[in-house]
């Protein structure tokens, strides 16, 4: 298999998560490449968001399965100015870490493994909604990972090669205040200002932060109002929250949909959530990447162990305690920036990994 080639095709083909059209033409790429190599291919439609993409080769024991999602946060056209290149030693494009050379990364192993004779069943699963919440494509990595001995969540990897193998899990809120409109020089003391009840949600907000925790909220977007001189009926904000414990999604959670009104003639509604809950270094954690730690030792691989603020579906598989390895995608930076890149090299040493992984599990 030529990587770099396909990886060009994979990167060039644009698939922000909203552009139904746009991901389902990735997935005929993966669905006909994984076909090139064996594969029973199952296509989950989708109404909205992309289709799913499901590979299996079959062979013996229970299977492991390849989890990758091929939306990314790049709007079409981002290709125009930010476009694949391939020069000292790095490859940069929209996506091209998170995740498209993940997806090709995993069809290369699986070829690579199956000329070395490696037997056993094999999954690959390619979501189109990761990038947004995995809302389509939730119960689906579940099912899937329940028959599954082991997960492979091909996230990018950290920038010295190690493994995710703790994050936080998180999720949102919407608040929004409604006050009562007035005009700002005549009837002032008439109105409710939305914004200015507002301001003490958000410094409610704020506090409930805890470092000691890991627990962070974060106040992202603010809006409210329509002109200066008007009281301002209306206002919301967008939360973004963290966590690192299992039982702070509870209690964040309560905090929240408790905020009361400060003002006379105000009110706060809450909406929202927990998205996905944190994956822990526990027991089971610790026990799997000792294993592949193992692994890669006997082929002169130093795996190293570390983690992420960052969510994935990684998370969604955690709990359900089956062993989940996560961050075997490609090593570089600057994720969701124009400035993403991976180091080249990292695309054979993460297939040579992935390979010794399956055949010795």
């Amino acid at each position: 298999m030529n990587t770099n080639a396909l990886l060009k095709v994979l990167v060039e083909t644009e698939s922000p998560s909203h552009d139904k059209a746009a991901v389902d033409r990735v997935g005929a790429i993966v669905a006909e490449e994984a076909r090139k190599l064996g594969a029973q291919v199952e296509i989950v439609p989708n109404q909205v968001t992309g289709d799913h993409v499901i590979a299996r080769w079959g062979g013996t024991g229970k299977p492991i399965l390849f989890v990758c999602h091929m939306d990314t946060v790049f709007p079409v056209g981002t290709i125009n100015t930010f476009p694949y290149r391939e020069e000292e030693g790095k490859i940069t494009g929209p996506g091209v870490s998170d995740m498209k050379a993940s997806l090709v990364i995993s069809l290369a192993t699986i070829e690579e493994a199956r000329a070395q004779g490696v037997e056993r069943a094999l999954t690959l699963l390619c979501t189109s909604d990761e990038e947004i919440g995995s809302v389509t494509s939730r119960e689906l990595i579940q099912s899937l990972a329940k028959e599954s001995e082991l997960v492979l969540v091909m996230e990018p990897g950290l920038i010295n090669g190690a493994l995710k193998t703790w994050r936080k899990g998180g999720g949102g809120f919407t608040v929004k205040v409604k006050g009562r409109a007035a005009h700002a020089g005549g009837d002032h003391e008439k109105g409710r200002n939305a914004i200015e009840e507002m301001a003490h949600q958000v410094l409610a907000i704020q506090k409930m932060t805890d470092y000691e925790k890991k627990t962070t909220l974060n106040v992202g977007v603010i809006q409210g109002g329509t002109v200066s001189n008007v009281v301002p009926e209306e206002c919301s904000i967008e939360v973004d929250f963290r966590i690192l414990q299992p039982n702070e999604g509870d209690r964040i959670n309560g905090l929240m949909k408790n905020l009361k009104p400060v003002l006379d003639g105000t009110t706060v509604e809450v909406t929202g959530g927990l998205n996905r809950g944190p994956m822990p270094f526990d027991d089971l954690m610790q026990t799997t990447f000792g294993k592949a730690k193992t692994i890669a030792a006997q082929i002169g691989i130093d795996l190293k162990a570390g983690g992420t603020g960052g969510m994935s579906d990684a998370n969604l598989v955690a709990p359900l305690g089956i062993p989940v390895l996560d961050g075997l995608g490609a090593i570089g930076e600057g994720y969701h920036s124009d400035r993403e890149y991976i180091f080249a090299g990292s695309i054979p040493q993460r297939v040579k990994l992935i390979t010794a992984l399956l055949k010795n599990w």
